[in-house]
């Protein structure tokens, strides 16, 4: 398959590797589009837990991560990475950012010559501040132009329940984000394409950490000024990172940056969210890892977010004071007035 030729047509084979609760709703969402469209599509997912593939396999349901949502009877599931990536044109990944690498490293020789490569991950590399398609490209040996990002207001239950929403498929090769933005197009999911790469990845990044702070602020028991002062401010620390890096500042006034901001600030099927809203409620850390079942990507990623943007000079003011909660070097009660107490400047200047 050649990127740079997808004009028309969409995927016909699709693996899916993470069983979690995007992963699981993506596959969804990849056999709904086909459905609509009056395409035959395999989809394939895999899962590290046997108990979890038995269940889509037997009831075409996931309970574990999407409770009560039926899935569609062209998916199936295994635990043999091999059986679900031989002979797909798309591979679509939803792992925790921190495991990305050394899955790839098992999982290279698997996939395709030719395949798309799909990331739905939201993070940042630890000790090496890598978006996860540097990762994909480094141990995948990938050009640009197969490599692609899904992102936007994406809450996985919301979707799995067919609420309508809108997203980005971000892809340096601009018929290859077509393809997939075919292949992913169902009645209530609809993506738009941008060769934005950068500005959607840090965009998904950055807002886990802002996410953090905000519930934070409403596990203290802060009202709604606080909260959107602090996702406004949020958007200018998320904007001067990516400009940094290369993105555009459109981006962030799009789907992948205000919209994944606010969905994930504002509602209580974020993680990041919850998770910052326990610790505002006292909870330790470790508290709030033994409460959830999944990993919230802000408390992994907040760290290498400071990292990147002290390399680059970038003042993130609101990702530092929540680096330094997590990092016990600040309580929760101290986030406000630290913030507060900064020097008074003109709002535009990021």
């Amino acid at each position: 398959m050649n990127p740079g030729g997808k004009q028309a047509g969409s995927a016909r084979s699709v693996a899916v590797l993470g069983a979690g609760s995007w992963g699981t709703t993506f596959a969804k969402i990849l056999a709904d589009a086909a459905a609509a469209a009056g395409d035959e599509r395999s989809i394939r997912l895999w899962g590290r837990r046997a108990e979890v593939v038995d269940q889509i396999n037997a009831n075409h349901s996931n309970d574990q991560y999407l409770k009560d949502i039926p899935l569609p009877g062209s998916i199936s599931a295994s635990t043999d990475v091999a059986a679900v990536l031989k002979g797909a044109d798309l591979v679509v990944i939803a792992v925790p950012a921190q495991s990305l690498r050394p899955q790839l490293r098992e999982w290279k020789g698997m996939i395709a010559p030719d395949a798309m490569v799909v990331s739905l991950m939201k993070g940042l590399e630890l000790s090496t501040d890598a978006r996860m398609s540097e990762v994909i490209g480094e141990e995948l040996g990938l050009p640009a132009a197969r490599i692609a990002i899904v992102s936007g207001p994406n809450l996985a239950m919301e979707i799995a329940r067919e609420e309508p929403t809108a997203s980005v498929v971000a892809c340096a090769d601009s018929d290859a984000a077509g393809w997939i933005a075919r292949s992913c197009t169902a009645p209530y999911f609809r993506p738009y394409t941008t060769a934005d790469v950068v500005g959607v990845e840090i965009g998904g990044i950055v807002k886990n950490v802002i996410a953090l702070a905000v519930g934070i602020c409403e596990g203290k028991q802060m009202g709604d000024n606080t909260k959107a002062s602090v996702i406004t401010r949020g958007l200018a620390e998320t904007s001067r990172l990516a400009l940094a890096l290369g993105g555009e500042a459109k981006t962030m006034a799009g789907l992948a940056g205000l919209g994944d901001l606010v969905a994930t600030c504002s509602s209580p099927l974020s993680r990041n969210h919850t998770a910052g809203r326990l610790l505002g409620q006292g909870l330790t850390l470790e508290e709030v890892g033994q409460k959830m079942t999944q990993t919230a990507e802000g408390i992994k990623s907040g760290q290498a977010v400071h990292e990147l943007a002290g390399k680059l000079g970038v003042e993130m003011p609101i990702t530092a004071a929540v680096v330094a909660v997590l990092a016990g070097k600040l309580s929760v009660d101290q986030l406000g007035p630290v913030l507060l107490s900064r020097e008074l400047k003109p709002e535009g200047d990021y």
